[in-house]
C-alpha cells in the first residue's frame, strides 16, 4: 500500500524541498512506494523553484530538486496525506492551528524521526551555504528513520 508524505517549512524553498529531496532518494534506494510533495505554511513562495542554495545542495549529494515548486499547505492536505512533517515547532503549532476535525494526517516533526525528539531543523536562509549542509545532514538523518518507520508500518 503507498505512503505519502508532505513536508512543510515556512516558504517551502529551502528545508522542505531539501527534506523532500532527501526523503525521495532514502525511499527510492528502498524501493518503497511513497508519494512525497513539500508545502509552506506561509504563502512567500508559491510557483517558485527552491532556493539556489538549496538546489546545488542536494545536487552535490546526488539528488535533483530543481523541478520542486512552492506551495502552500492546504486543508486538504490533512486528508490526502498519512504524514505531515514540520521542519519547526512554529510551523507545527501552524499546521495544528488550521488542521480540520476530519483530519488523518499524523503531524510530527522532522528531527523526531532522527531520534532528536522536539528539535528543530535549522533553517539555513539568512546564513552562508554551510547552513544548507547542516540543513541537509540533519534531513538525511531524519528521512532515514521515518523511511524505517513507513517500511514497517502495518
Amino acid at each position: 500500500m503507498f505512503k505519502s508524505v508532505l513536508f512543510v517549512c515556512l516558504g517551502n524553498i529551502c528545508r522542505s524541498p531539501l527534506a523532500e529531496g532527501a526523503f525521495r532518494a532514502e525511499v527510492a534506494g528502498l524501493k518503497l512506494p511513497v508519494v512525497t510533495d513539500s508545502a509552506g505554511t506561509a504563502a512567500y513562495h508559491i510557483d517558485e523553484k527552491p532556493d539556489p542554495r538549496a538546489i546545488a545542495t542536494a545536487k552535490r549529494n546526488g539528488v535533483d530538486i530543481s523541478t520542486l515548486r512552492g506551495r502552500q499547505v492546504k486543508v486538504a492536505d490533512f486528508t490526502r496525506f498519512d504524514h505531515i512533517v514540520a521542519m519547526d515547532a512554529d510551523n507545527l503549532a501552524n499546521l495544528k492551528r488550521i488542521m480540520p476535525a476530519d483530519a488523518t494526517a499524523k503531524l510530527s516533526l522532522m528531527l523526531d524521526w532522527a531520534g532528536r525528539k522536539g528539535e528543530s531543523v535549522q533553517d539555513p536562509y539568512y546564513g552562508d551555504d554551510d547552513g544548507f549542509n547542516i540543513t541537509w545532514a540533519d534531513v538525511v538523518e531524519a528521512s532515514k528513520g521515518l523511511a524505517d518507520h513507513l517500511a514497517n508500518e502495518a
